[in-house]
Formats: structure tokens, C-alpha cells, sequence
């Protein structure tokens, strides 16, 4: 009996879940005060999701070294959560392609916010989940004789017009196939802080659990389909504003082993995260891209 008791809080440590351990990880626009006053749209963020008591959070930012996105960094996150806009083209490619291989690899998962769909570490695990789909649609015999093109490799800060054709788009010449590579932009898209209203769409989906049917976002930036993606597992979330725009504001992927979720709002100066429905969608992605 006394050996039992003694074991008993031995085993309750063992009972216990490891938490989720969450990188975010923020540009740190100057312009982010305006919404966020002393702290940066990341570190607010990260501090939200820090009250819940599963989540291990820590922040990186482009100036860290190894852009904070070292092999330990990485090893050490079970999820990173991206927030980027005018530094894209700084994101170093070596550090990208280590995210990527570890989301195929299904040992890490990416949340991308709002104009991290130019993410380089969102638009190469869209290029990645376009070849497979690509694939997807080949026989055995096809895929044996084909020669593929990849176009369209480096999308970041080119525009689409309404009308052209979708991204990502396969053309046979052949055994030849020429694979144009998702855009990961829209044709239209206007700052000047009007209501989104949010959707949710997939009532049954995680991402959505504790969320209402409809929520507004008093300020924020409006964005308009179509969006270059491949087409997605779910569409979790959909948004709509007053002069008639729509956009499908959170969305997932599998990429690999590995999970992708996107959500649309989160303009730098405009406080989303410090609305409660936009950090619990935070929170139950994150949530979400650990389960399997």
C-alpha cells in the first residue's frame, strides 16, 4: 500500500498531456502599433494563447538569428503560427525549405495569418500540395511516362486581375506537363477598415468549436476571390463585406503529413487579435493540427 502511494503522483505525471509547444512567429511591422500599441501583433497573439494552460508558446521574428527559424527552433514547436507582409523576399530560402520538409514530414504544422498568404513557408506547401494533387489525377501508366514544367515558382508580390486563369492549372502536351504553381493572391482587396462579417461554415469542424454561427470584425481589410489556392479540405470560415466582396477567410490543407490552415484576417493595423473570436480560431487551429 505504501509503495502504491507513493507511486500515485509518479503516475499522474505520466497522465498528464505534454502541452501543444507553439512558435509564432511575426515580421514586426513598425506599423503594427497603431493596433497594438508597446507590443507587436505576435507578441500580443502569443500572449493570449499563453493562458491556456495546453499551449507552450514562444515568438521569433525575422531579426532573430537564423531568422528565428533554426533547427532547434523548429524541433522544438509542434505548430508555428506565421505572420508576415513587406519582408517576404528577406525570408531565407534555407530556413523555408526546413519548415516545409518538417510539415510533409508531419513533425510540425503551419498556421498562416492573413498576408502570410505570400509566405514563402504558405506558398511552397502550396506548391507542394499542388503537385500532389497533380499527380493525384494521373494513372499509374501516366505518371510512369510523365515529364513535368513547374511555372510560376516565385509568385511573391505579383498580382492577378480578375479573370485570368486560376492557379494552379496543368496543361498535357504529351507525356509533357506544364504545372503553373498557385499565385496565393486575390484580384482585389481594399484597407479601409470596414466590417468583415464572418461565416462559419463548418459548424462540425474543430477549428470552429465554441465559435458562433456569425461574428463581425469591426475594422478590417477586405479581401476578394478568387483566391490562387489549390482547393482545400475545408473551408472552415467565409467572409463577406457590405459593398459585396467575399473571400474564404479560414481554410486547411494537408500537405504530406502534415496540416495547413489559412486565416484571412489579422491587418497590422487593425487590433484582430485582440477580438475573442479571432484568437479562439488561433486557438482551435492549433489545437486542430495536432490531431491524428
Amino acid at each position: 500500500m505504501r509503495l502504491l502511494l507513493a507511486l500515485l503522483p509518479l503516475f499522474a505525471i505520466a497522465a498528464e498531456p505534454k502541452p501543444i509547444r507553439v512558435l509564432v512567429w511575426d515580421e514586426q511591422q513598425p506599423q503594427q502599433s497603431v493596433g497594438y500599441g508597446d507590443k507587436f501583433l505576435g507578441e500580443t497573439l502569443a500572449g493570449e494563447l499563453a493562458k491556456n494552460k495546453d499551449l507552450a508558446v514562444k515568438t521569433a521574428r525575422l531579426a532573430d538569428a537564423e531568422q528565428g527559424l533554426s533547427d532547434a527552433a523548429l524541433d522544438q514547436a509542434d505548430v508555428l503560427v506565421f505572420w508576415c507582409h513587406r519582408k517576404v523576399k528577406e525570408q531565407d530560402d534555407a530556413r523555408v525549405e526546413a519548415v516545409v520538409r518538417r510539415v510533409q514530414a508531419g513533425k510540425l504544422n503551419l498556421i498562416a495569418l492573413h498576408s502570410a498568404h505570400w509566405a514563402k513557408p504558405f506558398v511552397r506547401l502550396m506548391q507542394e500540395r499542388s503537385k500532389d494533387d497533380a499527380l493525384k489525377q494521373l494513372s499509374t501508366e501516366e505518371r510512369a511516362a510523365a515529364k513535368w514544367v513547374f511555372v510560376n515558382e516565385a509568385p511573391y508580390y505579383k498580382g492577378v486581375k480578375n479573370g485570368a486563369p486560376l492557379t494552379p492549372n496543368v496543361k498535357r502536351d504529351g507525356n509533357t506537363y506544364t504545372l503553373t504553381l498557385p499565385q496565393c493572391v486575390f484580384p482585389g482587396y481594399r484597407a479601409d477598415a470596414k466590417p468583415g462579417h464572418m461565416t462559419t461554415v463548418s459548424a462540425n469542424h474543430p477549428i470552429a468549436g465554441g465559435l458562433p454561427a456569425k461574428w463581425d470584425i469591426p475594422q478590417t481589410e477586405m479581401y476578394n476571390e478568387p483566391f490562387h489556392v489549390p482547393a482545400p479540405d475545408a473551408v472552415v470560415f467565409e467572409e463577406r463585406w457590405d459593398k459585396g466582396e467575399y473571400f474564404r477567410s479560414g481554410m486547411t490543407w494537408q500537405v504530406g503529413a502534415g496540416k495547413v490552415f489559412y486565416y484571412r484576417p489579422g491587418h497590422e493595423t487593425y487590433p484582430i487579435y485582440k477580438q475573442a473570436e479571432n484568437i479562439k480560431v488561433v486557438e482551435n487551429a492549433v489545437r486542430w493540427s495536432v490531431m491524428r
